[in-house]
């Protein structure tokens, strides 16, 4: 009699610890986002002959097969502070009328159906053709280093940047403004031509700078400010 109350004990021991376990819980599935779009046209540094363009781009991909839409950005600025348009679209393409004889700059980033988005673009920047216009301005000058508020621990610092002119003929100079005011006021470089600048620094400092481009025909074009810090 006892034998057969162990034997009975011992079988609903078992059933209770996961007996009949032919239908497991399946893993969940982590979203992730969906890949960067890469920028096709307008191409870099374009000069458009028209202001009503159609934006292209390479589709992004999700690999939860969600439903992607991309988010297009277009300002006056490279740092999107004065953005002119933002639009949402559902295709790698989207007709956009803008302004004419205006330098632009665009990026576009995807979000899938479970609101996670990929990161931007890189930016292209372009030119839209105006009416009667013999020159263009340079476009804005892109930051290389140093990072924009970063720490430098060095007694120089190097400034460099990037710049560019959709008439690719023009040739390019640099005035730099440096200093510890807030915007910097005072040229300490004027008329360069290449397109870096060491600086010494004083520790536990903050500093600002920006670059004014010029063009050979009287064009210029000023760049925002940007700052670091010394240790």
């Amino acid at each position: 009699m006892r034998n057969y109350i162990y034997i009975a004990v011992l079988s609903i021991s078992l059933l209770s610890c996961g007996g009949g376990g032919d239908d497991p819980t399946p893993p969940q599935v982590v979203n992730t986002a969906p890949t960067v779009p890469t920028l096709t046209y307008p191409s870099n540094n374009l000069l458009c002959i028209d202001n009503v363009l159609n934006f292209q781009w390479n589709s992004s991909t999700d690999a939860e097969g969600g439903v992607i839409t991309y988010e297009i950005q277009i300002a006056k600025d490279n740092l999107f502070a004065q953005i002119a348009h933002t639009l949402t679209s559902t295709t790698a393409s989207k007709s956009i009328t803008l302004e004419k004889g205006i330098a632009f700059y665009w990026r576009v980033k995807a979000t899938d159906n479970k609101n996670l988005a990929s990161n931007y673009s890189a930016t292209f920047n372009f030119y839209t053709e105006g009416i009667g216009i013999t020159n263009h301005l340079p476009f804005s000058p892109v930051l290389v280093s140093p990072a924009l508020n970063s720490l430098q621990t060095t007694a120089t610092v190097n400034l460099q940047w990037t710049a560019s002119d959709v008439n690719t003929s023009d040739t390019l100079s640099y005035d730099v403004y440096f200093g510890t005011a807030n915007p910097p006021t005072v040229v300490t470089s004027a008329n360069l031509s290449a397109s870096t600048l060491t600086k010494t620094v004083s520790a536990s400092s903050k500093y600002y700078w920006k670059v004014v481009v010029k063009d050979n025909k009287g064009g210029q074009t000023i760049g925002q400010v940007w700052s670091f810090t010394t240790d």
